[in-house]
């Protein structure tokens, strides 16, 4: 007999429908049978038809058996839908077999069944469980295994695996020693060899590129730098400050482009036109403006109001100025540029200093008029003029002085000079890159691998798995912009952080957006990684290899969303070599625009900011050390650690305290500068401190505590120097300002931090060092209004945790320290 297993019982249904009958099933009762003694000894066999008649004992053959043998039938009887047969003992956990046959004196006709459903295989034991392994007791009969051909597994390139596959079939097959390679075996041989070799280089890449050490390919290291939390970054592009002149007011849109200087071209290059299909021959730097801006004739060229004096200078370190006219259209949020126009010495614009250029956001603009500023126009008029005052943060404090009038001899004859130093409004932030359009994607394609069904059941195998085809299309345009985030509606606070950017958060600006046939385009997002995408979220990831090809990257619908089969895309995006971009000041020169009353452009600063890509190498130094960065505040010291990274903090102290329902964290700051911490500064510490802050902790942020110092020096100076010009050389050197030679004084504000004492020993040191002093001695050497000597006798002005020494030396403000120097001899 035949000992199939078979899915589709054909051979049942044929039987069902002939004159034969044949077994359908049998049971076996266990906890079922009437008594306990009846157990698993009560055979119930189903027909396909009605029972065949005339069955006794004798019909009735059970064979099989390993342990236990020899059981038989003892009753045969006729159930409702079934014959009973009882047995005269149980079989064991083996295999037994049930079959009719015929007997002598029993009317049962053997033919009456199918041959092949005459009998059935059944189990005594099918109810029981055991902890024994079925497959053990075929163990013994299992054939002996096979020996491994001896096979250099060593063998990893092309003329070692061909000489693998001769040599073995050398042993295979002795009679074949053809080595003519045009034969058909040595074709199939190098054929394979080939392959292998294929297949052995994919299996030493995949090795290399698992380990952040070994890596070749820079996507590799970024995604292992990932998984330690580190960035390899991809650079930052230029920013630039553009100057337009226009003859009447203009709308300029965001993404306008302009050029480096190209020789023989206009300044403006109008959209569709010849010149501008010639561009890209010539070459130049792309930049495009990032914001939308009305530009105004007004705001072309601004004058500085100096109310009738002469020989003025906007000192170093100014907040604030005044412009002549009333500039009712320049707002807040405005940049202006500062230029030297002339040369103060020679009055001709070809000498003015080229590094005597800055920039500035406005906080304030107070429309204002000079009540008798008519008397100094040329003519004179009687009565007032307007006047736009305006003032800046201290972030773009001027660095240097910059000369607004100047007076010139020439043969004998004083000349007036005024406009030496000009703003210049209509300023317009741009960044490098210029913008692509890429519909060159491709299609996502079907799937063409399946993986097979997989169960237990093979009568019941499912449908097969499709295996999703890759798609990870390569951008046509490279190298790819990676541009610093800047929202135009909430701009930096001052033109110098504007043109602050990391390369750590620059992304590229990709705009992806998926088409297919019958539906609305859909927008894809750009991504630094998809870890945190939802399996339906429509984002994607941007991958660069060291030779400037960019890939896209999708998700698998566990971590962002699978690209649907037969969608297409298109990528807009920007394109340029970062480092590029850093182009000097005056630059650029053209601009792309339809509208005529633009008559110029130019960026009167040097572009800043293009950082390269960061290198494999780098990031294999720095990323295994990455998680080490501390980037939660739990004690004192953290904060201060964090505070202390902020950009305008130069020294940090914290404290926590209970202030009545839960704990609060005071984190005292010391600006740079000495500027003061006013709210807007307090509260942008702790935005910045609030990603680090423990659950359940309150914050808040303050300023130190500034103590007013109260010095008496006696000096005696040299016969040779007049006593009024050491007494003036002390008082600069003792305060916090800047000295006659460029340099701080002893008590400028970032030399004194939190708790510091102050000596007595260095106070001795600079005025020794002043040209002239013969002498010196400190007679007074105390905290201002609280008289004692104790600091004198000691040397050392002790300060509390939060206290900072302080000794401006202005009149003013005494309260903020004040210096004495009497200075006796000299002349």
């Amino acid at each position: 007999m035949n000992a199939y297993v078979c899915c589709d019982e054909k051979r049942r249904a044929a039987v069902a429908a002939s004159t034969l009958n044949g077994i359908d099933y049998l049971e076996v009762l266990d906890a079922d049978a009437p008594t306990p003694a009846d157990r698993q000894r009560i055979l119930r066999v189903h027909f396909l038809k009605p029972a065949p008649p005339g069955l006794t004992p004798a019909n009735v053959i059970i064979t099989g058996g390993d342990r236990i043998t020899g059981v038989s039938a003892d009753d045969v009887s006729y159930g409702a839908d079934a014959v009973v047969v009882h047995l005269n003992a149980y079989g064991d956990f083996s295999t037994y077999r049930l079959q009719f046959v015929a007997a002598s004196g029993s009317a049962f006709n053997p033919a009456s069944l199918d041959p092949q459903l005459s009998f059935v295989d059944f189990s005594f034991k099918a109810a029981c469980s055991t902890e024994f392994d079925p497959a053990r007791r075929f163990a013994a009969s299992a054939p002996p295994p096979r020996l491994a051909p001896n096979i250099d597994y060593l063998a990893k390139d092309y003329n070692s695996f061909r000489q693998l596959m001769l040599d073995r079939l050398s042993t295979v097959a002795p009679r074949w020693t053809e080595r003519n390679p045009a034969d058909l075996g040595v074709a199939l041989v190098e054929l394979f060899a080939h392959v292998g070799d294929l297949l052995s280089y994919r299996q030493d890449a995949v090795a290399t590129e698992a380990y952040l050490g070994t890596a070749r390919r820079r996507v590799s290291v970024r995604r292992h730098a990932r998984l330690v939390d580190y960035f390899l970054h991809e650079g930052v592009n230029a920013r630039a400050f553009l100057h337009f002149e226009v003859d009447s007011d203009v709308v300029l849109k965001q993404g306008a482009q302009a050029y480096t200087a190209m020789p023989g071209q206009a300044a403006r290059l109008a959209p569709g036109s010849d010149a501008l299909a010639r561009v890209p021959a010539m070459g130049p730097e792309t930049f495009e403006t990032m914001e939308d801006a009305t530009l105004f004739a007004a705001h072309n060229r601004l004058s500085f109001h100096t109310f009738g004096d002469g020989r003025c200078r906007l000192p170093a370190g100014a907040t604030s100025a005044t412009l002549k006219g009333s500039l009712d259209k320049l707002k807040v949020g405005d940049v202006l540029i500062f230029q030297e126009a002339l040369n103060p010495r020679t009055g001709h614009s070809g000498d003015a200093d080229p590094a005597r250029r800055w920039a500035v956001r406005l906080t304030k603009v107070t429309l204002d008029q000079d009540p008798i500023g008519g008397s100094f126009l040329t003519p004179p008029i009687a009565g007032a003029t307007p006047i736009t005052r305006i003032e800046w943060s201290r972030d773009d404090a001027t660095p240097f002085a910059f000369p607004f009038s100047a007076s010139l001899t020439s043969n004998g004859v004083a000349k007036q000079l005024d406009d030496v130093t000009v703003a210049f409004g209509n300023i317009v932030l741009a960044d490098h890159g210029a913008s692509f359009i890429d519909q060159t994607l491709g299609e996502v394609p079907a799937p063409k691998l399946f993986r097979p069904p997989s169960g237990a059941d093979p009568c019941t195998p499912g449908e097969p798995t499709p295996i999703p085809a890759r798609y990870r299309p390569r951008l046509r345009g490279s190298p790819l912009v990676h541009a610093a985030p800047y929202d135009p509606l909430l701009p930096p606070p001052s033109a110098a952080a504007t043109l602050r950017t990391k390369p750590e958060e620059a992304t590229p600006p990709v705009a992806l957006t998926e088409l297919r046939a019958g539906q609305q385009p859909a927008a894809w997002k750009v991504r630094r990684d998809l870890l945190a995408s939802e399996a339906e979220a429509a984002d994607f990831v941007v991958e660069t290899e060291s030779d400037g090809s960019t890939y896209l990257r999708f998700g698998d619908d566990v971590h962002g969303q699978r690209p649907p089969q037969g969608a297409t895309f298109e990528a807009r995006y920007r394109v340029g070599e970062a480092t590029r971009g850093n182009v000097a000041a005056d630059a650029i020169s053209h601009v792309v625009s339809a509208d005529p009353a633009i008559r110029s452009v130019r960026n009167p600063l040097p572009a800043q900011g293009g950082v390269a890509p960061e290198s494999m190498e780098h990031a294999r130094r720095a990323a295994p050390i990455a998680f080490r960065v501390q980037r939660r505040a739990v004690t004192a010291e953290d904060y201060e650690t964090l505070a202390e990274t902020h950009p305008e903090v130069l020294r940090a102290a914290a404290a926590f305290r209970w202030t009545g329902s839960w704990s609060t964290v005071f984190v005292t700051v010391e600006r740079r500068g000495g500027a003061a911490i006013d709210a807007d500064f307090a509260n942008r510490v702790r935005v910045f401190l609030e990603p680090y802050r423990l659950a359940g902790h309150d914050l808040q942020v303050n300023g130190p505590k500034y103590v007013a110092l109260e010095i008496e020096m006696r000096v005696i100076a040299k016969p040779d120097h007049f006593r009024s010009d050491i007494e003036q050389a002390l008082m600069a050197v003792f305060s916090s300002g800047l000295t006659p030679d460029g340099g701080r004084g002893v008590f400028s504000p970032d030399k004194f931090v939190f708790g510091q004492a102050v000596y007595l020993s260095p106070l001795y040191a600079v005025a020794q060092a002043v040209d002239g002093v013969a002498a010196a001695q400190v007679t007074k050497f105390q905290r201002r209004g609280r008289p004692d000597a104790r600091a004198l006798v000691t040397g050392k002005l002790d300060m509390a945790r939060l206290e900072i020494a302080r000794l401006d030396n202005d009149p003013d403000f005494p309260e903020r320290g004040v210096f004495r120097a009497i200075v006796e001899g000299g002349k």
